[in-house]
């Protein structure tokens, strides 16, 4: 018996080891990760498929129009903003163009107002130096009548003078003073110095 105790024991040792490595196999398959046991693929494709067709269906009720809206109202907004970009660009090259204008306006202007202060002040001067040439002109002449009076007075006064200077003269020399002598000879000799 104690042979057929040995042999118990052993053969229960060996079922024993036989269910342990049937354990630790199962337990190594139980440990690894299930997304890779082929027992679950049809169950995973399923749940797969419906989680693809969920997200699709979100994807095009919901957010695709959310974000082509969203797109759109952008693409308006930009849209408006370019335009109203060019409106006022059109709008700005308006107001230079008038700004010109107005500029060259008041150019043409200050050179009219300038040549006609020119032709005025001109007119002015003119009228002023042909003044000034009349009243120069009458004092010229007035002068020169005067030049004429005192030179006409002053050759009267020397010829009287001449005459009396010479007729004393004679006299202081002792000779008989004769008027019309003395006054021919005083008048000889003034036209031949002259």
């Amino acid at each position: 018996m104690a042979g057929d105790s040995h042999a118990t024991t052993a053969t229960e040792h060996a079922t024993d080891a036989a269910h342990g490595a049937a354990d630790a196999a199962h337990a190594a398959e139980g440990a690894g990760m299930p997304q890779l046991d082929f027992a679950t693929f049809p169950n995973q494709i399923f749940w797969l498929i419906i989680a693809i067709l969920a997200i699709y269906f979100i994807l095009t009720r919901i957010a695709l129009p959310r974000i082509a809206g969203v797109l759109a109202e952008r693409k308006g907004t930009i849209t408006n903003d370019i335009a109203a970009a060019e409106e006022l660009k059109l709008k700005a090259v308006e107001a230079e163009k008038a700004y010109e204008k107005a500029l060259a306006e008041a150019r043409a202007e200050a050179q009219k107002i300038a040549a006609e202060t020119r032709a005025v002040i001109k007119d002015e001067l003119d009228k002023a130096t042909a003044k000034a040439d009349a009243e120069i002109s009458a004092k010229a002449a007035e002068s020169a009548a005067h030049i004429a009076e005192i030179r006409d007075s002053a050759l009267e006064a020397v010829d009287t003078v001449a005459k009396e200077a010479a007729a004393e003269i004679v006299s202081s020399l002792g000779r008989p003073v004769d008027a019309g002598a003395v006054a021919a000879a005083v008048e000889a000799q003034i036209k031949g110095d002259a």
